[in-house]
């Protein structure tokens, strides 16, 4: 079983990333090289990088099953601020370069939103962006995520994405499957074999590279995307072991991008990481209806 998690890119670079991921009990994670919400970004430290491939090597852990996560403010959709967009372009590649530097071998992105521009328009300016971003020569390949369909979210059903992987001239590029997002645009996950079949009617199997293991607070086909704590929500717990678990798939990175737990039941602030809790009821295979209060309880 390949799981993991999202884990934090800090003065450690990482280090401290693959560090935290190990106290999770995570054989993969996946990390921001900087803030998700800006694109300020530190010199990566060659040192720590080093020092971080050895402890993988030591634990066995693969850079195959490393993610890197492209911030969100990054919209290769919109091209109302053309400033914007080329900026977006350029930040892309600089983040590949500086995957490369870390040796990560994926890095996800969302497609982008349209905004103001009709779907099409959004797909086509996603496909002319990639081409000027993606070279055939890249050792870290972008990975595009499926979306839930919120607002004007390009990449919502598989015929889009298909559509943009068609677009880019390069075969370098892959895709990142989301099980809340799948769900929130209208996939049934229940039956995770037959939409597996389906995807493979237009997209190889091979293209997916990770895939974020999430329940969802929403029925499905809602378009909304929150996410929800491994069996906690509308996919459920037994659903999403069949996910993590499909032999088709067995190969590619699981990451849990779960909400963080609050410190009691009337505090809204979200404290507390569940993850060590979720892998360890993941790899037992059985649902822990006593799993918030004991992630509480380990965080006090």
């Amino acid at each position: 079983m390949i799981i993991g998690s999202h884990v934090r890119f800090g003065s450690t670079q990482i280090l401290g990333s693959l560090k935290e991921a190990l106290s999770y009990g995570a054989n993969a994670f996946m990390l921001y090289t900087g803030a998700p919400q800006n694109t300020f970004r530190s010199k990566i430290d060659s040192n720590l990088t080093s020092e971080a491939k050895k402890l993988m090597q030591e634990n066995n852990i693969s850079m195959d099953n490393v993610i890197c996560h492209a911030p969100y403010i990054v919209n290769l959709a919109n091209k109302e601020k053309e400033d914007a967009w080329n900026f977006s372009i350029s930040f892309l590649k600089n983040e590949i370069r500086r995957c490369e530097e870390l040796g990560i071998k994926y890095i996800v992105l969302h497609p982008g939103s349209s905004v103001k521009y009709t779907t099409e328009k959004g797909i086509n300016n996603i496909i002319e962006a990639l081409n000027y971003i993606i070279s055939d020569d890249d050792k870290c390949m972008i990975i595009l995520e499926t979306m839930a369909g919120k607002g004007s979210e390009c990449g919502k059903t598989i015929e889009e994405v298909k559509t943009i992987l068609d677009g880019v001239k390069s075969s370098n590029i892959g895709v990142c499957l989301d099980t809340c997002h799948l769900n929130d645009a209208g996939y049934d996950m229940s039956n995770f074999d037959l939409f597996l079949d389906s995807f493979a009617k237009i997209i190889p199997l091979d293209k997916i590279k990770c895939i974020h293991v999430n329940d969802s607070k929403n029925e499905r086909g809602t378009h909304k995307d929150r996410h929800a704590n491994i069996g906690y929500g509308t996919i459920g717990f037994d659903n999403l072991i069949k996910i993590i678990n499909n032999e088709k798939l067995k190969d590619v990175p699981k990451i849990l991008e779960t909400p963080y737990i609050s410190k009691n039941d009337n505090e809204k602030e979200l404290v507390y990481p569940p993850y060590k809790q979720e892998i360890a009821m993941i790899k037992k295979g059985e649902f822990n209806p006593n799993l918030i209060e004991e992630v509480r309880e380990y965080y006090k």
